[in-house]
């Protein structure tokens, strides 16, 4: 079976900057906060990663790597806002391109399932642990996975960030505007829940699982307020 491929670079006024040996030094710098791990697990030179750390910081223009030194914990090197940036600017960039490679240049929406969960009288909502809308509230759910029902990905979603069993009551509805999550077109499929077992706590990439009043509704990422609103509504006109 063969197999469309292609690499991918950042340049600036037509000059290389950042491509996948690049990206790969920053992303370890990251993670182990440490020049000379960084350039250990790159099999390189710390001298060699350091001069091509400046020149990407010549290129650029701006400061990609901060050190300090000293302290209880010794001293730590991280990247600053701007080499983070275009770490971040690299990955998405690439992700798009083997996506589009992967679909034969079609790009296609990704699917996904949410849950509205009335536990205790109460809604429940989780979190988020992670990018986009980290830190912020939202309906537990998820993407669902590549030969499974959406009915099945909604149960598990639900348990693996809530720590809660349950089924499926009703369809409250699909969501599908393109510009409904800032990681892509992503359209997902609403259950109303009904709880059958299991304890409330958070997981999977939920920071909290807490139960909320419904007049004391924070806002919520994505566009679950939209979402809540609908099956208020519901509810109401019975």
């Amino acid at each position: 079976m063969t197999k469309l491929n292609a690499k991918g670079w950042i340049e600036k006024n037509g000059k290389f900057i950042v491509g996948e040996g690049r990206a790969q030094i920053l992303r370890l710098i990251d993670q182990t906060h440490s020049l000379s791990k960084a350039a250990e697990k790159m099999k390189m030179s710390y001298r060699h990663l350091w001069g091509t750390i400046r020149e990407m910081e010549e290129d650029v223009g701006k400061q990609l790597v901060v050190s300090s030194r000293g302290g209880r914990g010794g001293g730590k090197t991280e990247l600053t806002k701007t080499g983070k940036k275009l770490l971040l600017d690299y990955t998405k960039g690439i992700t798009s391109l083997q996506e589009f490679l992967d679909n034969q240049g079609f790009l296609k929406p990704s699917l996904s399932v949410d849950g509205i969960i009335i536990h205790k009288k109460k809604l429940v909502l989780i979190k988020r642990a992670n990018s986009p809308f980290k830190g912020k509230y939202a309906l537990p759910g998820g993407f669902v996975e590549y030969n499974e029902r959406v009915e099945d990905a909604v149960v598990r979603e639900i348990q693996e960030e809530t720590g809660l069993k349950t089924e499926i009551e009703s369809l409250i509805g699909v969501y599908s505007d393109p510009k409904r999550d800032p990681r892509g077109h992503t359209v997902s499929v609403v259950y109303e829940m009904r709880v059958k077992g299991g304890k409330l706590k958070s997981g999977s990439d939920a920071k909290e699982a807490k139960l909320f009043s419904m007049d004391e509704i924070p806002k919520l990422a994505f566009d679950h307020d939209v979402i809540v609103g609908d099956y208020l509504r519901k509810e109401k006109n019975g």
